[in-house]
């Protein structure tokens, strides 16, 4: 994979007064495309990709090489939420069970999908108790966090001692009881590949942006021990760094100019599900804001207006997923957007 950076010149002058954030770190949820049960009739004819802070959307063609109709389930694996809180991952829409909002339409018409969630602890299966007692199974709600405070004190326990809950105030007077159970949740529908003809299938959702309010790779005008991580995950190469380290010499926190992180993620690897590789493959990634700095790996990426870039291939077997870096000024972001 080669590295596709642009390196920007930003305007660094006069900036307003602010108040630079904490060190801290939000995650990045992964996602992706549709799943398939792998066969040897259904393949991709072509996909085409484009994904930016603020939306993914996916055009699909799939062919029936086949002589007999193929009917199977087709489905969208949601990112798993939830968990510990102290690696709770970025969400788009925390109160809502279609977190990501997705939608799909396959032919022109709109599909309704079936949603199957589950809720775990460590891989063990809570969702039938957890429905039981009439709670949500959204952990990041705010309709989950009061129906577990409305619950029975012997079932708060229980579930305390199951590990689906933690007290968050821990050592107050006034316990506040939050849910720390993983949320599995897939959208599916069953369709139906004609013989020998073709379908169109359209999907899109709001990502997961992540990221951190330093640089994690670079401190001080030096490389951190994550630099081989984001080199190979990132492709990053010496422009982009030499870029990152006059960005990280022209901070000013009295002034709240500095540059954080943000990363988008997609699971491309759920194109091998189909059969043979993706006939026609077609990438595109925006930035939104011309003056972010960018980072991913891809093969032959052109770039094709002030925030985009292109990729194309042919008999495209994806080798591993899309990660995306940004640098992003404290003077650029907009903390009404991802």
């Amino acid at each position: 994979m080669k590295a596709i950076s642009t390196i920007l010149a930003l305007a660094l002058g006069a900036a307003a007064s602010g108040t630079a954030l904490a060190n801290d770190t939000m995650a990045v949820l992964g996602a992706g495309g549709l799943v398939f049960t792998r066969t040897d009739q259904i393949t991709m004819a072509s996909e085409d990709l484009y994904i930016s802070p603020e939306r993914v959307e996916v055009k699909y063609t799939y062919r029936n090489t086949g002589d007999t109709p193929v009917t199977s389930i087709v489905a969208f694996p949601m990112p798993k939420i939830g968990g510990p809180v102290e690696s709770m991952a970025a969400v788009p829409d925390e109160q809502s069970d279609n977190f990501m909002g997705f939608s799909v339409v396959q032919d022109g018409e709109e599909i309704n999908p079936n949603l199957q969630q589950r809720v775990l602890v460590q891989g063990i299966d809570f969702t039938d108790e957890v429905k039981a007692q009439g709670v949500p199974l959204q952990p990041l709600s705010a309709k989950t966090r009061e129906a577990i405070a409305a619950l029975d004190q012997n079932v708060i326990e229980d579930w305390r001692v199951k590990g689906l809950i933690v007290d968050i105030n821990y050592g107050s007077d006034k316990p506040d009881y939050a849910p720390v159970w993983q949320l599995d949740s897939v959208y599916w529908w069953e369709t139906t590949f004609p013989a020998g003809e073709k379908v169109e299938v359209e999907h899109s959702y709001r990502p997961s942006v992540g990221g951190t309010t330093g640089m994690v790779f670079l401190y001080e005008g030096k490389t951190t021990d994550q630099i081989d991580d984001y080199r190979k995950r990132y492709c990053l190469d010496d422009d982009f760094l030499k870029t990152a380290m006059k960005l990280e010499k022209s901070q000013n926190y009295d002034t709240g100019l500095y540059y954080f992180e943000q990363w988008l993620s997609y699971i491309l690897m759920t194109g091998n599900n189909w059969f043979g590789p993706i006939e026609d493959f077609h990438l595109t990634v925006d930035k939104l804001n011309p003056n972010f700095i960018i980072s991913f790996c891809g093969e032959g990426v052109r770039k094709t207006g002030p925030t985009t870039f292109e990729m194309h291939a042919k008999d495209f077997s994806p080798a591993k997923d899309l990660d995306i870096l940004m640098l992003v000024s404290s003077k650029e972001w907009n903390p009404g957007q991802p």
